[in-house]
């Protein structure tokens, strides 16, 4: 009997991710940020044929199984980069990225199961010339990005999956073997990528870099966040230092946080009670409760926080948001 599974990430760019004088060919509308991917995922090839991402990395295994006991292996995915594309003036040039080979580990057989790692990545064709963190000390190669990701596959057809490591930059999200985005990475570290992701600082060279990985926020949440950094009201940003308080317990409130960056601890009456990461949305307790904070925010990791005023949303989606946070949390 032969058993499969899978696990994909996607790599992007979400807006506002990058900072210092690289941006300005993002804000002068050069370059491009990216539009979130799907929630699910049938069919990788579309998606990349149309360049709606920066890369991927999909892991397909297989195991065979002969009286419970696994008598062969092996891979069966590959990863995927995209194109950079920068418009100057009524020209858009096309500057095609450079894939790394794939990098797949012996599997390792156990009692019953089979783990497979696989590492892909690569990076943009446009120069970036930089000083960086060690030698050579400048490079003028745009800086690596990639996804390790590990796939346990059990002679009995269940598997699991989890992302060892991953480049502190762009965004890396999960899905498991039904295409279905179950995790992503917590944090953007820009700065850190831009000076350290090459050579010898990745799969390819001596070590990769571990990440956070966090929860998808809910469907509810993510169409409440599209139509909030579409909307035409301007939420203002805040940054936020690793144990800084967004708001306090008991504080009067009448705004609602989106979590653009991070991951943010909930904490009531001194205890944590839930940590959310990037997407989520936080603060609609206050606005059906009286206009008080019903707990303390805090940065668990540097955040970015945009503050919403309460009329950017639909004032009809409070209640249910409280209630889908209130089954997360109990």
């Amino acid at each position: 009997m032969r058993v499969e599974s899978a696990v994909t990430s996607i790599t992007w760019i979400p807006s506002e991710a990058i900072s210092g004088m690289p941006k300005l060919p993002f804000e002068m509308g050069m370059a491009h940020y990216d539009e979130p991917p799907p929630d699910r995922i049938d069919d990788l090839d579309p998606l990349h044929e149309n360049d709606l991402f920066r890369e991927a990395n999909e892991l397909r295994a297989w195991i065979e199984v002969e009286d419970d006991n696994v008598v062969d292996q092996g891979y069966s995915g590959k990863g995927r980069i995209g194109i950079t594309r920068i418009k100057l003036g009524p020209r858009e040039v096309a500057f095609a990225a450079v894939q790394y080979p794939l990098l797949q580990a012996e599997p390792e057989v156990g009692d019953g199961w089979v783990k497979f790692v696989q590492s892909a990545g690569g990076h943009m064709g446009l120069p970036a010339p930089r000083r960086v963190s060690g030698k050579p000390f400048f490079r003028v190669k745009s800086a690596s990005a990639w996804t390790t990701l590990q796939l346990i596959v059990y002679a009995d057809g269940s598997s699991n999956h989890s992302l060892l490591g991953a480049s502190p930059f762009p965004r890396h999200w999960i899905y498991d073997k039904d295409g279905v985005l179950v995790e992503k990475s917590g944090t953007i570290d820009f700065a850190k990528w831009y000076r350290e992701s090459h050579g010898p600082n990745t799969p390819w060279g001596e070590e990769d870099s571990p990440t956070l990985v966090t929860a998808v926020e809910s469907e509810l949440e993510r169409d409440l966040s599209a139509s909030i950094m579409r909307g035409d009201k301007a939420a203002d940003r805040r940054k936020l230092g690793e144990g800084e308080v967004l708001c306090e317990q008991g504080d009067e409130g009448n705004e609602l946080y989106l979590l653009l960056d991070g991951v943010i601890s909930v904490e009531v009456d001194g205890e944590p009670v839930a940590e959310v990461g990037p997407g989520a949305l936080l603060g609609e307790r206050a606005l059906l409760e009286g206009g008080k904070r019903t707990a303390t925010l805090r940065a668990a990791t540097p955040a970015r926080v945009a503050v919403v005023p309460a009329d950017a949303i639909d004032e009809a989606a409070l209640p249910e948001l409280a209630a889908a946070r209130k089954r997360e949390d109990g």
